[in-house]
């Protein structure tokens, strides 16, 4: 009924029929009809929802349920955003300006307009092939990261023609009956029919951080105020429930929000943020330095024509025009070799955080053990039975134990996992431990262990009314469920079944049951049971509790109605419980962890285990996979046979520490264990616990990687520095919350990403110190040419040919090479200090390999000029008579006269050698940045793609060198067969050079100057 408070609050008034509008906003009514009438009106079933005819003509007349994506920048947009982007710009306008150049030296009749007009178009064509490849290859990445949103569908169960099925959230349509339990994500807009507990994360659509209970009640009339509604988007935090689909894709709240909003999200990693400042720093410095010259052009008496085609000059040599190219096809490659590795990545900054990865704080169950829990023990009547094999478990369904009824009905009916395989003819199924299973591992194992010693669990479950169920969660580590078993053992007393954590289980129970009695559970009981849990949870197994309890009759009925408030409190008693006995599972490691976990710890990379289960169940599991390999003070303690209290703490270098303990720690006492235990382990863990383990470890100056599946660890995966969801046992709100998702849900996985995303960072500055270090022996020339007033030893033209011809492949062959033999013995890089492109890398191919590349070139180029008469000494102050046109008797070194014609020959015969030196000994500086820390001998030569990649270049550099027309295009020659060999011995020197840095580099770290690609 609506109150006159309601009413001053809301304007509100009929709109239709179904329709309201309040504030001005049109809303549909489904939440406030009653429920009944929302079912006819929509046309469906409770009980057995729609019909697969129904769905059929729905999806015609509604379409799929997805949001309309948002738009996007047009093609061509993003292609001239490729064109004009990075350097592009610098290369445009210098190319604008060689066309002025070019028409001005014409009307002069001048014939330098024709090198002015080639460089102009030269750099028009080199902007667009370099535009147009990186524009191919971004749209490559982005196609490649796209698709893996398909890898891991989102899927929902509904109930269609009175079958359950699962199905993709696409083909949901209006009508449908929606299942919900914790871990969902919600499919489409739902009014809510039925609800145990359940909580919703509104925050993606409200902004309310804190869960919001749902439940089947009408409580406001703004739509997105009223419990009764679950919205699209939203995710399931706790409980279960029902719900029927009202609205569907951009109908639905969530897509009414997108329609209003028409801004594209753009976003960058710090790896596209550091090239991009380089990029920056590049243009800059080029700038400086360009306009520099250009004014000591004009004061050495240059025309200003000529002293801006100096300047276009200087950009052309000092912009690494073929970079960008590199950086794309290294993106790409990032995406598809991460795609082949189990790993799917949200975005790239994934795989660039986990290069840097320090501490990985992982899950137990799933990631480090294969989450599939087998029975191994049950503790009965005071006794312990063996149930780890499908033999013993046989003849254990033979015997005749007390309690044995007692426990089977509490375990078939505490599990609610079912057969994947119940339609199939019986003939045709496999054996009960090989079959399908719907369901958390734990209930799979007892409902596989009930099959096997009691036969038809399924049916047992089917005779027997649910009345009310509190699922399990991290919180209460209990389940719980009320069934009526009237018709099975004509007991009209309702009958709770609890199973979970024997801790929490023993404080709830006041008997125990020992050979069909019902025996006071006092101190004596209590020490014996936690003895049991002590010896399984020692070797590696996860113990579960058994409970029931029967209901007064008087009291409570199949009529009652059973809840839990806001403070967890039931309304019917829950700490009378019967304590009936112990199962004890086994979840095995997985095959491979151990390694993984090995070679976390060589690369310095610390594995910290972080779990709900028990202590020793955990230290059992981290001792098999290597996690704790030293003892604890717990383990020192028991050898010597004292107690704990008496070691001192200091002696261990493991810990295992409890959730009851990390209660109790201030955060600068956490921060000290964390410093002092190099192996932990964190046992009985909430989800708020492990946060603060996580920010702990980011406050030590950390970057940490989080594994979680649960809804439980969805907190923890948001604030990593990068979270990691399980592909096949994550929940909806666990990927949503992660960054990347593990397909094979295997901590062996999470290595490889990590030696991957080392490996982009080390091909990336490989490539990046190859490409620079051709920029020096590229612009020496030309401040040679201005200062030295010698003749030009290479053109601009030629520039090009080097970034964009023989360089360039080259370049992209190093995002190929394998990674080192010792990347995974490396410590972690430091984000903040070692960079893509920092001050060691500019030392290293600059002022290292630039130098004595550029002393080859000018070697080859003097070598030419002296056997053709002038020797280094005539060659100095030459320059303004050697591009006079009017002087055609310039002597040489030997008193030859030249004319300008036969100068201008000889200079492009020096020029061509200076340019085929260039690439000779590129060719030595490939090889040594094949390794950033080894030696090429114990990299080797496997990469194909570099080998042929230096094939290419001399051959292109013959191509260029030899062809008719071409060479008149780039303004080379041919050359003499020795003068290619001229500059062979600087190659080697560089490569003799680099091989003695890095062996130095290894044996004294520290220096500054040796190590300067570290």
């Amino acid at each position: 009924m609506e109150t006159s408070s309601t009413k001053q609050k809301y304007k509100f008034r009929k709109f239709s029929k179904n329709t309201l509008e309040i504030n001005n906003v049109t809303i549909s009514d489904e939440h406030i009809i009653p429920f009944e009438e929302l079912i006819q009106k929509l046309e469906t079933d409770v009980d057995r929802g729609l019909t697969h005819s129904q769905v059929y003509e729905l999806l015609e007349r509604d379409g799929s349920n997805v949001l309309t994506p948002q738009p996007k920048s047009p093609k061509i947009i993003l292609f001239l955003q490729s064109l004009f982007g990075g350097f592009g710009i610098l290369l445009l306008i210098g190319a604008c300006l060689c066309f002025i150049a070019s028409g001005i030296h014409s009307l002069k009749s001048n014939d330098h307009f024709k090198e002015s007009l080639w460089l102009g178009i030269a750099l028009i064509f080199v902007n667009l092939i370099s535009g147009c490849f990186s524009f191919y290859q971004e749209e490559q990445c982005k196609n490649i990261i796209k698709s893996f949103q398909n890898i891991v569908p989102q899927k929902a169960r509904v109930i269609r023609d009175g079958v359950i099925m699962i199905v993709k959230v696409e083909n949901i349509v209006v009508g449908d009956i929606v299942l919900l339990k914790a871990g969902d994500k919600v499919p489409a807009d739902l009014r809510i029919l039925e609800a145990e507990k359940l909580y919703v994360d509104n925050s993606s659509l409200t902004g309310e951080s804190k869960p919001q209970l749902r439940t089947t009640y009408f409580t406001h009339l703004d739509p997105l105020e009223s419990k009764n509604l679950a919205f699209l988007g939203t995710l399931v935090i706790e409980g279960c429930g029902t719900g029927v689909v009202i609205r569907t894709g951009d109908r639905s709240f969530m897509g009414r929000i997108a329609s209003l909003t028409s801004e594209v999200e753009f976003w960058s990693t710090p790896l596209s943020r550091e090239i991009t400042h380089f990029i920056h720093s590049i243009s800059i410095a080029a700038l400086v330095i360009g306009f520099l010259f250009f004014f000591i052009s004009l004061f050495y008496g240059y025309f200003w024509i000529d002293s801006v085609i100096f300047l276009i000059s200087i950009l052309v040599a000092k912009v690494p025009e073929g970079l960008l190219a590199t950086i794309t096809v290294a993106l790409t490659s990032i995406a598809k070799r991460i795609s082949k590795k189990n790993c799917l990545v949200k975005n790239l900054e994934a795989v660039e955080t986990l290069g840097s990865t320090t501490i990985i704080c992982s899950d137990k169950t799933g990631t480090l053990t294969q989450n599939r829990m087998i029975v191994s023990n049950v503790w009965l009547n005071d006794r312990l039975y063996a149930a780890d094999s499908l033999e013993i478990q046989v003849k254990f369904a033979k015997k005749t134990i007390a309690c044995w009824k007692e426990l089977a009905t509490c375990c078939m009916l505490g599990s609610s996992a079912i057969f994947d395989d119940l339609t199939q003819n019986s003939e045709s199924k496999p054996s009960i431990n090989m079959r399908h299973c719907k369901g958390n591992p734990t209930e799979i194992a007892l409902l596989k262990f009930m099959e096997i010693t009691h036969q038809n669990a399924i049916l047992f479950r089917q005779k027997h009314h649910k009345i009310f169920e509190i699922p399990f969660n991290s919180t209460k580590k209990y389940q719980l469920s009320v069934y009526s078993t009237l018709e099975n053992d004509n007991d009209e007393r309702l009958l709770v079944v609890m199973i979970g954590a024997p801790d929490i289980l023993i404080e709830k129970s006041s008997e125990i049951l020992i050979n069909d009695q019902n025996i006071s559970l006092d101190e004596t009981w209590r020490k014996k049971i936690d003895d049991a849990c002590f010896n399984f949870a020692k070797n590696g197994e996860r113990v579960l509790a058994i409970c029931d309890f029967r209901l007064d009759p008087e009291k409570y009925t199949v009529d009652y109605y059973f809840q839990i408030d806001d403070n967890d409190e039931p309304n019917f008693p829950m700490n009378q419980m019967r304590f009936i006995g112990l199962i004890s599972m086994i979840d095995p490691p997985r095959a491979g962890v151990s390694d993984a976990v090995d070679k976390c710890k060589t690369a310095g990379i610390r594995v910290i285990m972080i779990t709900g289960d028990h202590p020793l169940t955990a230290k059992a599991i981290a001792k098999s996979v290597g996690i704790i390999t030293t003892e604890t003070v717990e383990d020192i303690a028991e050898r010597y046979g004292v107690n704990v209290t008496s070691i001192d703490s200091n002696v261990a270098k493991a810990a295992v520490i409890t959730g009851d303990m990390l209660k109790n720690l201030s955060n600068n006492e956490l921060d000290k264990i964390l410093r002092r235990y190099p192996e932990i382990v964190f046992a009985r863990t909430t989800p708020y616990q492990k946060v603060k383990i996580v920010e702990s470890c980011q406050r030590l100056g950390a970057v940490v990687a989080v594994t979680g599946d649960g809804v439980n660890d969805s907190p923890a995966l948001k604030k990593a520095d990068i979270g990691i969801a399980m592909g096949i046992a994550g929940s909806d709100v666990s990927k949503e919350a992660a960054d990347m998702i593990l397909l094979d849900d295997d901590f062996a996985s999470i290595e490889i990403a990590i030696e991957e995303g080392r490996l982009i960072f080390d091909n990336l500055k490989k490539s990046i110190t190859y490409t620079l270090s051709s920029k020096i022996p590229e612009l020496a020339p030309f401040i040679v040419y201005v200062i030295g007033n010698i003749p030009l030893a290479l053109g601009t033209i030629t520039i090009l040919c080097i970034d964009l011809g023989t360089d360039l492949i080259p370049s992209i062959s190093l995002v190929y090479e394998k990674s080192e033999t010792d990347i995974m013995k490396r410590p972690p890089r430091n984000s903040k200090k070692d960079r893509l492109v920092n001050s060691n890398l500019i030392l290293l191919s600059y002022l290292q390999y630039g130098m004595i590349i550029a002393t080859a070139g000018y070697f080859t180029y003097t070598i030419i000029m002296a056997q053709n008469g002038f020797l280094p000494g005539r060659l100095s102050g030459i320059r303004k008579q050697w591009n006079s046109k009017s002087i055609n008797d310039l002597e040489d070194s030997y008193g030859q006269e030249w004319t300008y014609e036969q100068r201008k020959n000889l200079e492009r015969t020096s020029q061509t050698g200076f340019f085929v030196s260039v690439v000779m000994v590129q060719m030595f500086t490939l090889l040594v940045c094949k390794t950033r820390k080894n030696s090429i001998f114990t990299q080797g030569m496997r990469n194909i793609a570099l080998n042929m990649g230096m094939l290419l270049e001399i051959c292109l550099a013959i191509f260029l060198v030899y062809t008719p027309w071409v060479n008149d295009i780039v303004q080379m020659c041919p050359l003499k067969i020795n003068w290619w060999f001229m500059s062979i011995p600087f190659g080697v020197m560089l490569f003799l050079y680099d091989e003695l840095r890095k062996y130095f580099a290894k044996q004294y770290p520290k220096d500054w100057f040796i190590n300067t690609n570290s």
